[in-house]
């Protein structure tokens, strides 16, 4: 396991990380009160936290769909919740040319499931200096990971991780193979879970994506069981209000609760939490 550090967070290191926010930077007031919410619930149960969330949803299932802010609006509003709250943050990028302005402003740069075998996309993300979490594609087996891995090592990334976030089950549909999770571990790269989109439903909704939110903390405590180094939650004051991911994003009200689940069951594996 190669460790690497977000901000003042070490990802691999046996102390689990949080990546946790809204799908959507929809305003700099809502990014504020899920990542000043979030964070002492993290601290309190021994999670490291990087707040997340997009500036662009460049993948909708409908061309009418909010896509965001933009690049300059969307980092502004990321910039800000880092200095007012002094978290490391997080978000993906789609195009190569996004990746240095991006991160002048992150502290880890995520490329996004469709993306994550697109070598000059891989290669700009590794050229920043900062580490790379990839999401499997929904596509690709876990073992066909290694080589999104093996990419990465020969652009001298900073630092790798793979994320689960479901694989494509027929029409509409995803499963998480949660023994991939394990195979992806070792190729000596820490591994996330993504619980928010595992749940989904692509195109599920018509125009929109649909999901099974009540799915997740099941997932939730399957994949911690199993062994992860980081869990990414969608989280959003009033999910059914959300401007995208609607379906599928975690109640800020019960984001402790499905937390202190995480970690009980972390705890019950040794890994290193703070008590």
């Amino acid at each position: 396991m190669t460790p690497f550090r977000v901000g003042d967070c070490e990802v691999g290191s046996g102390r689990p990380v949080l990546i946790a926010g809204p799908c959507l930077a929809e305003s700099l007031d809502l990014c504020l009160e899920v990542a000043e919410t979030v964070a002492p619930i993290a601290e309190r149960l021994g999670f490291g936290y990087v707040f997340k969330a997009s500036f662009d949803k460049a993948n909708r299932t409908s061309g009418a769909s909010t896509r965001g802010a933009g690049l300059d609006p969307g980092l502004s509003i990321l910039a800000t919740v880092k200095a007012r709250t002094g978290l490391p943050v997080t978000t993906d990028i789609h195009l190569p040319d996004q990746a240095d302005p991006v991160a002048e402003v992150v502290d880890l740069l995520q490329i996004p499931a469709f993306l994550c075998r697109q070598t000059d996309l891989l290669e700009a993300a590794a050229n920043t200096g900062r580490a790379v979490n990839v999401k499997k594609g929904q596509f690709l087996a876990p073992w066909d990971a290694k080589n999104i891995v093996d990419k990465l090592r020969a652009f001298d990334a900073a630092g790798i991780m793979l994320t689960e976030r479901g694989t494509t089950f027929g029409y509409n549909s995803l499963i998480v193979d949660m023994p991939g999770l394990e195979i992806m571990r070792s190729f000596g790269v820490p591994v996330c879970f993504d619980a928010t989109h595992s749940a989904q439903r692509p195109g599920g909704a018509g125009t929109a994506t649909g999901g099974v939110r009540e799915s997740i903390p099941a997932m939730v405590r399957a994949a911690c069981a199993v062994g992860i180094d980081a869990l990414f939650l969608e989280v959003h004051p009033h999910p059914e209000e959300a401007l995208s991911d609607a379906a599928t994003q975690w109640p800020l009200d019960r984001a402790e609760a499905l937390l202190g689940e995480a970690a009980a069951i972390l705890r019950a594996r040794d890994l290193r939490l703070i008590p």
